[in-house]
C-alpha cells in the first residue's frame, strides 16, 4: 500500500482505490513518509518497499488470479 499521512504510529494508505488505517507499530525504527510504499498484513505495516518492488508484486497477484480463473 501507499502511504496517504502519517499521524504517530498509524497511517493512512491507499491500494488500488481501497483505503485502510494502517499501524506503523512494528516499523518504529524506519523512516517513513507519504508517498512512501509498505507491505501490510492483517493491518500492519510489516515491510517498507521501493515503488517498483511494490508494482512487481501487483503484477504477480495478477498473475496469480488470471490462472485461477
Amino acid at each position: 500500500m501507499q502511504i496517504e499521512s502519517i499521524d504517530g504510529f498509524v497511517c493512512r494508505c491507499v491500494a488500488r482505490g481501497i483505503e485502510r488505517e494502517v499501524s506503523l507499530f512494528m516499523l518504529q525504527g524506519e523512516e517513513l513518509a507519504p508517498g512512501d510504499h509498505i507491505l501490510v498484513h492483517v493491518g500492519y505495516a510489516i515491510q517498507k518497499v521501493s515503488a517498483d518492488e511494490a508494482a512487481d508484486t501487483w503484477d504477480l497477484l495478477d498473475e496469480v488470479l488470471e490462472a485461477d480463473a
